[in-house]
């Protein structure tokens, strides 16, 4: 008896991984394919290599991006960058002092919409 179904997609691995290293969504890899994301999502699940091509892929896509990054930063000297990359990589982040001890008085002002 012929087993029944549609035959199965084949992800080419070297498309795949390139796809990944763009950083295009489960949606667009699918489309690219010609399948649905459901498709995908169940190789993956079955193929270990294939989840391994994926992973690589994204990992060297945020590699080359970093990369562009710190190239930008040191071909503009901009502070910008600087202090986005210190944020993302650094953990970096701006704070704001509040001092709740402060006795300066603060006046509210409120305004009805209606004029009253």
């Amino acid at each position: 008896m012929a087993k029944m179904g549609r035959p199965k997609i084949e992800l080419d691995p070297a498309e795949l991984e390139r796809l990944c290293r763009l950083s295009c969504t489960m949606e667009e890899i699918a489309a690219y394919f010609g399948c649905s994301v459901d498709t995908i999502e169940r190789r993956l699940k079955e193929d270990e290599e294939l989840a391994a091509i994926v992973a690589r892929g994204r990992a060297v896509g945020k590699i080359s991006l970093r990369r562009k990054q710190f190239q930008i930063l040191e071909d503009t000297n901009s502070a910008s960058m600087a202090i986005w990359l210190g944020k993302q990589l650094l953990g970096q982040r701006d704070q704001m002092a509040h001092d709740i001890n402060d006795r300066t008085p603060v006046n509210i002002i409120l305004n009805n919409p209606n004029g009253d």
